[in-house]
């Protein structure tokens, strides 16, 4: 069973401290990029005083400021002297640029990542054309331009209309996949692809008794020797036994152009290009047909041939769409995962996702046999493939959470470090989703739930707000305010902190909800503290032993934090 780990953090620091040398068999990546920012901006000089921003859960815009000046200097300085040389002429041609702060960032991820894989291990970055130039650059640097194998086209959309209105260019509808390897020995698996109709129809255009399409395939060779290193002698004809039949008493010889099959030999300059054996193992099977010269072809069935070598165009994998869709900005298809899982690994092998996002490339690990490791530096992303994991695999998804807090103390200490994170992994406590933050009436809400819980009914929701500081009974009316306002039917406040006496009135004061289909009723307003989270509670709404379940029970196994669906 496939063994998986799931870090919280950042990347770099997760590969320099836990991933070991030459241990990873394949990695894929799809480093976050902005590509709907203007060149204009991507490329305007800044002078680097800019304070840092917080970077949220789905803001993928790189700043030149102090950080990134400073990453850079530790880059040039202490990185591989092709990638310093590298850095040093991306900041000539772009300037203390956005674009420069981005290259900078993927530079010594780049270089780890060079270093965990495995000598027979392969690398794929997922990019769209705004970087995907420099990106190669910095992979030639990293890896030699010698172990680049393919920029792969990924056709994700048939039409796309992505210019403004006054702006004259081509629709842009292709994604890049760039393709490395670590050495010129790495693993491969020949990819096929059906036949498409027309190939088919021009080419298989007969059809055999049993209907299987067939196409006319010629015997001969522009060399001797066959299909075999040897070649069997026929007997002469006896009576009626046909000419062509195979002596299999006769001795091994070497190869002879010249001998007949049914008194017709290769056409000159021509030799036959299967053995007298395999010849007569055709004829047997009816798999000959002759010219009127009695020349015969090989019948090639359709149905038999593996299909077309995959090329460097993917046009037959459309994007995520339907069930799939999780709502994640960058989210791509299974199928495509699965195709490079397929192609550059075996079952067992380990498969690394430094940007895990929403978790399709561990998802296709997981499926296709795959150990695998997945990092990210949001709650949110994490969250997601927790529970993407549990909803595609139930509890053959065995893995490790690292990273995340599985105490009070460690609770508190993420909310001081960074608020929002704290939201998004309270959040995911109860399997809450985080919501759009709107004006007006609902702006105290964090996260929401939906559930169905009668035939043919409407959505209904849990609307959810998440506090760290410290909570007072205004917190609780506001939240009744919101769910009387939203018309939801149950609304949840997690707090960090104990909460009062008199929260705990005010919110038995809402009522309950009755549900219709599992005729029970839920409290209406509920309060859940973080240390009740950590130790079992759930949040009480219909369907939640089956929607969210909380078995990723944090055990000591090892030393290791192992959290288990």
């Amino acid at each position: 069973m496939p063994q998986g780990t799931l870090y919280y953090g950042d990347n770099l620091d997760i590969l320099r401290r836990y991933v070991k040398d030459e241990s990873v068999d394949l990695i894929y990546l799809d480093p976050p990029f902005n590509s709907n920012q203007s060149y204009n901006v991507l490329f305007a000089e800044h002078d680097g005083s800019q304070a840092a921003a917080q970077i949220q859960a789905f803001e993928d815009t790189w700043r030149w400021d102090r950080a990134a000046a400073q990453a850079f200097e530790e880059t040039v300085e202490q990185g591989p002297g092709r990638v310093s040389q590298a850095l040093q002429a991306f900041r000539l041609l772009l300037g203390q640029s956005n674009m420069l702060a981005y290259l900078t960032m993927m530079a010594p991820r780049l270089v780890e990542l060079h270093r965990v894989l495995k000598p027979t291990g392969s690398l794929y970055l997922h990019c769209d054309p705004t970087a995907s130039h420099y990106l190669k650059v910095l992979l030639d640097a990293t890896f030699g331009p010698t172990c680049f194998r393919n920029e792969i086209a990924w056709k994700r959309s048939s039409a796309h209309s992505d210019t403004k209105q006054g702006m004259r260019r081509y629709g842009r509808i292709k994604d890049t996949l760039l393709f490395y390897t670590k050495t010129a020995s790495y693993s491969w698996n020949t990819t096929h692809v059906p036949y498409e109709r027309e190939y088919l129809e021009a080419e298989y255009r007969h059809v055999a008794p049993s209907g299987r399409l067939y196409k006319e395939t010629d015997v001969t060779a522009a060399r001797p020797g066959g299909d075999t290193e040897y070649e069997w002698h026929a007997k002469r004809p006896v009576g009626g036994q046909s000419r062509w039949e195979v002596d299999l008493e006769g001795e091994f010889r070497n190869p002879r152009p010249g001998w007949e099959y049914r008194s017709v030999k290769p056409y000159s300059g021509r030799y036959w290009a299967y053995s007298k054996e395999n010849m007569a193992g055709f004829a047997r099977e009816g798999r000959l047909v002759h010219r009127e010269t009695g020349m015969p072809r090989l019948m090639q069935f359709a149905d038999e041939m593996p299909g077309v070598p995959l090329q460097d165009l993917w046009g037959d994998i459309p994007p995520a769409s339907g069930g799939q869709d999780l709502g994640y900005p960058t989210q791509k298809p299974v199928a495509l995962l699965e195709r490079i899982v397929n192609a550059s690994s075996s079952p067992g092998d380990v498969v690394l996702d430094p940007f895990a996002g929403c978790g399709t490339a561990v998802v296709a690990a997981q499926k296709l046999g795959r150990d695998w490791i997945g990092i990210d530096i949001t709650h949110l992303a994490i969250t997601l493939v927790k529970h993407r994991l549990r909803d595609s695999f139930g509890a053959d998804a065995t893995y490790r959470v690292l990273g995340e807090p599985v105490s009070l103390p460690d609770a508190q200490a993420l909310a001081e470090e960074n608020t929002f994170q704290f939201q998004l992994w309270a959040l995911g406590l109860v399997g809450a989703r985080p919501a759009e933050q709107k004006k007006g009436a609902d702006r105290g809400v964090d996260g929401r739930l939906y559930f169905h819980d009668e035939a043919g009914g409407k959505s209904k929701q849990v609307v959810i707000s998440v506090k760290s500081g410290h909570v007072t009974v205004v917190h609780i009316r506001e939240l009744r305010g919101v769910l009387d306002g939203q018309k939801a039917e149950i609304g949840a406040l997690i707090t960090l902190q104990e909460p009062t006496q008199p929260m705990r009135a005010e919110a038995a004061s809402a009522g309950v909800y009755h549900s219709p289909g599992w005729q029970r009723t839920y409290p209406r307003l509920q309060i859940l503290t973080i240390a009740e989270l950590l130790g079992g509670k759930g949040l009480e709404y219909p369907l939640a032993s089956i929607t969210f379940r909380r078995a990723d029970r944090v055990q000591q196994e090892g030393g290791d934090q192992q959290a288990l669906f």
